[in-house]
């Protein structure tokens, strides 16, 4: 009997161990996971700050993709807000693009929607938007889904349809040039960000071409009619110093909307904030009114200019593309 007794203990004794080693493990791997985790979690996170973050999606030929919209807090019962759409770069998201650039805080300040697609990486390993992919008819099935999520955003979420502005990132920027040049007349601004214009690639291998200044530019494709209505202004903003997407893309995409729209260039002029990156600036007009805006950044590599710090793509020491944005879309959207 004692025996057993003595047993029973020592079982008792070894199962408590067992069950502390078991905890001891499996906090273990709970914090090895939550730091493992804590950058999935970050990137999938909401910008901070006051409004909405509201989720949504469109399907179309090309399939479905997701999209944020921005909504600043306050917005009144019919009130009709300006939409600013950011088409993010390879390599980000919707999440991403918006902490990067901070859009939602120029946006709080003067009140607009910003809507952010988001490409699936189904579609493109590198999350890249496949603005070059006209044989195979990619760049217009994603271009077709972007405009259901417009359609989307102003049938559902007080978006005014007459005062909307693109701008985009690398591939997103390519993507957005391409989307004005389909509907012109649905746009009053487009901004290019360190990318290619349209009309310069039909394919992967032409697209790296053209992202090294090795593939000649065509023609704005834009009519008479089109051109007297009111084709939308383009701002292109390109570091001097980017590696990835050479700067004879920014000359070629200004150049290109210029002569399309029959504008000359006035004189450069230098522009310096405080301890910002220097930057110089061209403009193109037609008859007084603005066509293009050129805006060359001294030292600036492939990033958004002005973006928040310690985040891909990002450039903190740049002048402010998301003000300079938002400035450009709203003189058209005023006049």
């Amino acid at each position: 009997m004692k025996r057993r007794t003595r047993k029973s203990a020592w079982a008792k004794s070894l199962e408590r161990s067992l069950v502390a080693l078991t905890r001891g493990a499996v906090k273990s791997g709970a914090r090895a996971l939550g730091q493992a985790m804590k950058p999935a979690l970050a990137r999938r996170a909401p910008p901070a700050g006051e409004g909405s973050w509201i989720l949504g999606i469109a399907t179309g030929m090309a399939g479905a993709r997701r999209f944020r919209l921005y909504r600043p807090p306050g917005v009144a019962a019919g009130e009709r807000l300006p939409l600013m759409v950011m088409l993010h770069g390879c390599g980000q998201d919707a999440n991403t693009f918006a902490r990067s650039t901070r859009m939602n805080r120029v946006a709080l300040r003067n009140r607009f929607l910003v809507l952010y697609p988001e490409q699936d990486r189904l579609a493109n390993a590198q999350g890249c938007w496949n603005w070059f992919d006209s044989t195979a008819g990619r760049a217009g099935g994603e271009a077709a889904l972007i405009m259901k999520m417009i359609d989307q955003v102003c049938l559902l979420h007080s978006a005014d349809p007459t005062r909307v502005a693109i701008a985009g990132l690398s591939a997103g920027a390519s993507m957005a040039a391409l989307l004005v040049t389909r509907h012109p007349a649905r746009f009053r601004a487009v901004v290019m960000h360190s990318g290619v214009p349209p009309g310069t690639a039909h394919s992967t291998l032409s697209a790296l071409g053209a992202m090294h200044g090795h593939r000649t530019t065509k023609p704005l494709e834009a009519t008479p009619l089109e051109v007297e209505s009111g084709w939308p202004p383009l701002l292109v903003i390109h570091g001097d110093a980017d590696k990835v997407v050479a700067l004879q893309n920014a000359h070629a995409a200004a150049q290109q909307w210029a002569e399309g729209l029959g504008a000359r260039a006035r004189p450069p002029r230098s522009v310096q904030r405080g301890q910002r990156h220097a930057m110089t600036v061209t403009d193109f007009r037609r008859a007084g009114r603005l066509v293009s805006r050129l805006v060359l950044v001294r030292g600036l590599a492939h990033a958004w200019s002005g973006g928040a710090a310690q985040l891909p793509f990002s450039d903190p020491l740049g002048p402010d593309a998301s003000r300079m944005a938002w400035a450009f879309a709203a003189a058209q959207f005023r006049g």
